[in-house]
């Protein structure tokens, strides 16, 4: 539909001057890539990944993560304003390629999503030292940049939603700070609920392939350019930064198990050879009456319910586990599994030998503590229950929190990961014999919103 935009201009206006007008508008498009890439060479496939298309219905300019589309009147003016608008307006949609944000709304309010980008974006803009795009910020960005520094350390496009939704601004403020911050159209970007129903298709892929090796190349072979690339490398790294899938990691904590039921996948060898050699060509089938399922078997969840890690997060751990777990096969017939809350001291140990059981225990949940943070207690207690003959295959611990607590000076006689929430602003450090498993907190949180 979109390659038709050209055509439908036509009809207004003659076909030379649309002729004339795309090419000037090209041209323009041309010159300004050639500038960003003379002064960030770095970004060599992601200014040549987007081809350029004239539209007269998109009023200014934008994407759709595979064409640049521009509207001449727009283009044309903001380049006889000052190139670098054109400069600035190409490289703010190109971050928002190299960052995912075309694919990320899910069921976030579009308004402030679409502000949101344009902020992660513009921050990166105005922190680059390259003069081609330089441009003194106004008092109102330095301010917003300021105001959303003070919750977090990298400003992704994630964090300053949930910042901005949590500020309760007016609509006229919203209004001024799109106008402060936009530079692009937001028309052709996919739609959420198209997403929802399909896999990443190859345009989302190449540009998070353009984005890894960026990161890479900025990494290792281009430290000075690195130096000079503002914010970008780090948020780069944030965005790129690998997580665990949370159903992959829980099978670590699975052990092997002979359990009673009709194995369609193997059969007795015996009967088979008994059919062939009685009828000649009629095998005798006879499925297996057990087989091995790899199943969570017995494991204790602590999580840290101190001051300094939220209930909202603890919950949502606690309901994402249990949709894993109550998932077809992730329970035998009876478990063993505790629950542990603890802070400075346990504060709770639950048994969970049945699924109902964990139904009940998420239905009555409450959360207890709100001291420090001390993981020596939760080890202490474990040992103890050792000991006690309470286990009779552990196969191993899952600590969920923040990171911020004093660790056992020993290492465990079971595996233990430490799961962690994560916006990528800090840097979790972890004894050299634990699991180290960290999930996204918007990409963790954001279930509930897609």
């Amino acid at each position: 539909m979109k390659m038709d935009k050209e055509e439908e201009m036509a009809e207004t206006i003659s076909e030379e001057q649309a002729a004339r007008m795309n090419a000037l508008g090209k041209e323009i498009l041309r010159t300004a890539r050639n500038e960003l890439y003379l002064k960030m060479r770095y970004l060599d496939v992601a200014l040549s990944s987007l081809r350029f298309q004239m539209d007269g219905e998109i009023g200014s300019i934008g994407t759709d993560g595979q064409g640049l589309y521009f509207h001449p009147g727009w283009l044309g003016g903001a380049y006889r304003e000052d190139r670098k608008n054109v400069n600035r307006a190409y490289l703010h949609i190109v971050l928002h390629c190299l960052f995912g944000h075309l694919y990320l709304r899910g069921k976030r309010d579009p308004l402030f999503w679409d502000l949101a980008c344009n902020i992660a974006v513009e921050s990166i803009i105005d922190s680059l030292s390259c003069p081609c795009v330089r441009r003194a910020p106004s008092w109102l960005r330095k301010d917003v940049y300021r105001r959303l520094k003070n919750s977090t350390k990298v400003l992704t496009a994630q964090k300053i939603y949930k910042s901005l939704t949590a500020w309760g601004m007016s609509e006229k403020k919203r209004m001024e700070l799109e106008a402060e911050f936009g530079a692009d159209s937001h028309l052709y970007w996919p739609d959420p609920e198209e997403n929802k129903k399909r896999p990443p298709n190859e345009t989302e892929n190449n540009w998070k392939q353009i984005s890894e090796q960026m990161e890479l190349n900025l990494d290792t072979f281009a430290q000075e350019e690195a130096s000079a690339s503002g914010d970008l490398l780090e948020e780069l790294r944030v965005a790129n930064k690998k997580r665990y899938d949370y159903r992959e990691f829980l099978r670590k904590f699975s052990v092997w198990r002979e359990e009673i039921g009709v194995d369609d996948d193997s059969f007795d060898y015996a009967f088979y050879h008994y059919g062939l050699s009685m009828y000649g060509n009629m095998p005798l089938i006879e499925p297996q009456e057990t087989k091995e399922v790899k199943k969570i078997e017995e494991f204790v969840i602590v999580v840290d319910t101190s001051m300094s890690c939220s209930g909202d997060l603890v919950r949502k751990f606690l309901e994402e586990t249990y949709d894993v777990l109550s998932e077809n096969e992730s329970f035998f017939r009876k478990v063993h599994i505790r629950i542990l809350q603890c802070d400075e001291q346990v504060q709770e140990d639950v048994r969970i030998e049945r699924q109902e059981d964990w139904e009940r225990y998420m239905q009555e949940l409450k959360l207890y503590g709100g001291g420090g943070t001390d993981f020596r207690p939760a080890f202490a207690y474990i040992d103890s229950l050792i000991e006690q003959g309470a286990f009779q295959n552990l196969r191993g611990v899952i600590y969920f929190t923040d990171g911020y607590g004093t660790y056992p000076s020993r290492m465990p006689s079971y595996e233990t990961a430490f799961v962690f929430i994560d916006d990528g602003s800090r840097d979790i450090r972890t004894p050299a014999w634990a699991i180290r498993l960290v999930l996204d907190e918007a990409i963790f949180m954001e279930s509930e919103e897609e």
